[in-house]
């Protein structure tokens, strides 16, 4: 199957790269983040997924930063439960359109390998995009394989990120570590 796969960063890209590379699918990268902050952070994680894909001899489609888009969809969502399903969502909606404009069988995403996700919530997110684009899901939980590719990301210097990149959730970690923001 040819599939689109979603990248949100290197480090999470590395298991479901190896695995659908294994089950002899053809697989092309896509990254669409513009939930990313601030923009320095996004560059550094697109500057990252460019080394990596390049060291692993992925093509990746990159996508425009679109802030404006991110931020007019989460605006009244600010709290977890409802702005990081329309993360997704926003994320999933691109995808599917470019691999429908790229002739792709089917698109997953690389957010399924972050014990950090609601996975159940994603993995519908994605179903329904995909029923509405009349395009397949790809489905499989690269859960098993996170503690493995973030050893791996450690060991090549891979830039590792410690949030999921939007405003909401850096301003939680610095409020977690106990700084004045």
């Amino acid at each position: 199957m040819n599939i689109l796969l979603h990248i949100c960063c290197a480090p999470c890209s590395i298991y479901p790269i190896e695995k659908l590379r294994k089950d002899k699918h053809l697989i092309a990268g896509f990254f669409y983040n513009p939930n990313i902050h601030p923009y320095t952070e996004y560059l550094k994680r697109k500057d990252a997924v460019e080394k990596y894909s390049g060291s692993v001899k992925l093509n990746v489609i990159y996508s425009d930063y679109d802030l404006e888009d991110y931020f007019q969809h989460v605006v009244y969502n600010e709290d977890t439960v409802n702005r990081c399903p329309v993360c997704w969502w926003i994320r999933m909606r691109k995808c599917v359109k470019t691999a429908k404009e790229n002739g792709f069988d089917a698109f997953t995403t690389t957010l399924l390998g972050s014990p950090y996700q609601d996975h159940d919530a994603l993995k519908s997110i994605c179903e329904d995009v995909a029923k509405a684009a009349d395009i397949k899901f790809y489905y499989d939980d690269f859960r098993t394989g996170f503690k493995k590719a973030q050893s791996e990301a450690r060991s090549k210097g891979i830039y590792m990120q410690n949030y999921c990149g939007c405003l909401f959730s850096e301003k939680k970690k610095i409020e977690k570590k106990g700084k004045k923001l």
